[in-house]
């Protein structure tokens, strides 16, 4: 895991963004990064979709083959009528994107984000891991809570030093739970990166 390179390409990309949209007087930057990562971490259950024991459709969002088939549905006009549309689901490629990866990753650009807010030195190690992917999402968001509460409530660097290195390790866990190699993870990774660099480019 070479924690420092996507430290660095997410340095550039805060850089860029900071360029292009700078911080207002009085802005707290650092809390809606924390509150972009609840958000994300939302996606990312929603994509994983363990939890929702109201449906029948509990299979996490990875990717393969659309049910469409070939990139086309079928649209029933008037009188019987058939023609032939894009799939919205896989923009006519006829696959689906692992999307659960793209919102992992997602959530990995605002984890690293807040690093570099924090200095954080990149040579982080050991993960937790919990039972469960379910226990695993909680105990997160439970960190990251913690992580808002150190900073709300001015607990002191070093506490919000130890709750960020809490976030990181059972995020990366997570991943591994979830299916993740760290090469795919890293792969996703800068090609969202790029996407993001793009995004701003053109006035996202």
């Amino acid at each position: 895991m070479n924690l420092a390179k996507l430290f660095e390409l997410q340095r550039q990309l805060d850089e860029h963004i900071e360029k292009e949209h700078p911080r207002k007087p009085g802005e707290d930057r650092l809390a809606k990064k924390i509150l972009a990562l609840f958000v994300e971490l939302g996606e990312l259950a929603n994509e994983w979709r363990g939890f929702k024991f109201w449906s029948n459709d509990q299979e996490p969002r990875t990717g393969g083959e659309c049910s469409c088939d070939d990139g086309y549905i079928d649209v029933y006009m008037g009188h019987g009528v058939v023609e032939q549309d894009i799939c919205p689901r896989c923009e006519g490629m006829g696959e689906l994107p692992n999307t659960l990866l793209e919102e992992y990753v997602d959530a990995l650009h605002f984890i690293l984000s807040i690093g570099l807010e924090l200095n954080i030195d990149p040579k982080i190690t050991g993960i937790y891991e919990c039972p469960n992917v379910l226990e695993q999402l909680n105990s997160v968001f439970e960190d990251v809570a913690h992580f808002w509460s150190s900073v709300n409530e001015d607990w002191g660097y070093e506490a919000q030093v130890e709750f960020y290195i809490e976030i990181f390790r059972g995020f990366k866990a997570l991943g591994r739970m979830l299916g993740f190699t760290w090469e795919q993870i890293e792969e996703a990774y800068i090609r969202k990166n790029a996407v993001n660099h793009q995004r701003q480019e053109s006035g996202y």
